[in-house]
């Protein structure tokens, strides 16, 4: 049997440490792309507080998430059955993820949003493809097709969520939008349209038309997928 070395705490430590500051420096200097999920995920923890155990909590959740996406993705509730990470850990992944999120949508509110509808869509696959209910939003527009807001007006199951047209109407009219652009998700992954989807649509439309407000689109998002109403013609 070869000869074991036994390292104390503070070697373990100093070890790991100088491991992470090359990780660091590596990280700064080269590009980004060139990091595996793996580091790229030691390393957020590493950054956050998670000490010598980020390698391990690192290699935890890639197991049970499968990819950084749905790291950052999962819910608090989720990270939190992962033993060793607590509200620190989850407060600073969480916060990777809001900041993608206002990353894209600065694209969105900063340009007309019917010549950037590409960026729109993206905005709204990175908000809504991962979560396991459906959503559904609201972008209020101004008279020059900016965004004022973008809101989530109702939240419901897998498969349904309830919208109101009197409350979008009643909270177009607070906003002094001239326009808007509905949204919502399937978790399904499939984003064609459903009857319901459709009937929606339609009540909210004409709800609106009655004061010169008009609704531009509808996008469904499923997975890495959309549909708009008005791309296929349905406004």
């Amino acid at each position: 049997m070869g000869n074991v070395i036994a390292l104390d705490a503070e070697t373990a430590n100093f070890s790991y440490a100088d491991h992470a500051d090359r990780l660091c420096r590596h990280f700064v200097k080269a590009k980004a792309d060139h990091f595996s999920n793996d580091d790229i995920v030691e390393l957020l923890l590493f950054a956050c507080g998670a000490g010598v155990n980020a390698k391990t909590l690192a290699t935890q959740l890639l197991a049970s998430f499968g990819s950084f996406t749905r790291i950052i993705t999962a819910s608090a509730d989720e990270l939190g059955k992962i033993s060793g990470i607590d509200e620190r850990l989850i407060a600073v992944i969480k916060l990777v993820q809001e900041s993608a999120l206002r990353l894209l949508k600065e694209d969105v509110t900063d340009t007309v949003i019917l010549n950037n509808k590409t960026a729109l869509f993206q905005y709204c696959k990175a908000k809504m493809r991962h979560l396991k209910i459906e959503q559904f939003h609201v972008f209020y527009l101004n008279r020059k097709l900016h965004l004022i807001a973008d809101e989530i007006v109702s939240e419901g199951t897998i498969d349904h969520t309830p919208v109101y047209p009197r409350e979008v109407v009643k909270r177009t009219l607070d906003l002094g939008a001239t326009s808007i652009i509905l949204a919502h998700n399937h978790p399904s992954g499939d984003p064609r349209p459903s009857e319901a989807d459709k009937r929606i649509t339609r009540d909210i439309s004409m709800a609106l038309a009655t004061m010169g407000i008009d609704v531009i689109d509808h996008v469904v998002i499923g997975g890495s997928r959309h549909f708009s109403f008005l791309e296929h013609g349905l406004m």
